[in-house]
């Protein structure tokens, strides 16, 4: 897969959270600019491109930034990255992880983490009693091990407005993982545990994000990728 134009790209996922094991998938995800001349046609340009061998998903800006607006964690960890694991930096992208604060706000992070996690637990509940295949049980516990993750991540942006990709103790996330494994109901008590805590803690973030500044950033992309207006 060839993409124009990629303003910011890294490797996430487990490798980046410090899960990896021999043998897991490198993901990379990242965001490019359709040329500007291109968005005013009849058909619009893709707005995203996926790829295997190597794992990779790049949305185009406009998509990533009303994605991230809406608290999806998937791509609001490309802006969150340690330096060590951007494969593409440019100007243009060090200038939205400099605005990577005015994309939060309480209500959709909150509902976004802690959605994204009860979809992992209903995977897991939808599995049975734990007497399963070999691959279907490492499926449930790699689901057990983001339920976590989304858990203890979306409450630290909640109530500090910052997100740390690499999690701690990472072999607590892989003990988790096997017990649920074994028995997929024990995964119930640290969602209702952070269910409660996101209740009873005070944001930092505001009810909303601030749109004005992912706007500004996104109309320097389309001024800098027209042709007449030259490269700014």
């Amino acid at each position: 897969m060839s993409v124009q134009n990629i303003l910011l790209s890294g490797v996430v996922g487990s490798t980046a959270y410090g899960l990896a094991h021999a043998g897991s998938d490198v993901d990379r995800l990242g965001l490019f600019a359709a040329p500007t001349e291109e968005l005013h046609g009849l058909h619009p340009p893709q707005e995203s491109h996926v790829s295997t061998a190597p794992d990779r998903t790049l949305h185009e800006a406009a998509k990533w930034c009303r994605l991230a607006l809406g608290g999806n964690p998937t791509v609001t960890e490309l802006v969150w990255l340690p330096d060590e694991l951007y494969e593409v930096r440019t100007p243009l992208g060090d200038e939205l992880i400099d605005i990577r604060t005015t994309f939060l706000s309480a209500r959709r992070v909150r509902d976004a983490y802690l959605g994204y996690a009860t979809q992992q637990f209903r995977r897991l509940l939808g599995r049975g009693d734990g007497s399963f295949s070999a691959d279907t049980r490492k499926r449930t516990a790699k689901h057990a091990r983001h339920l976590k993750r989304l858990c203890g991540q979306g409450y630290e942006l909640y109530t500090t407005g910052r997100l740390t990709i690499r999690v701690d103790d990472p072999e607590s996330f892989h003990r988790f993982g096997e017990q649920v494994a074994d028995d997929p109901e024990t995964a119930l008590p640290l969602l209702r545990r952070y269910e409660t805590a996101f209740e009873e803690a005070r944001s930092v973030l505001p009810e909303q994000p601030d749109e004005r500044a992912a706007d500004a950033w996104l109309r320097k992309v389309r001024r800098n990728f027209y042709p007449s207006a030259g490269r700014s």
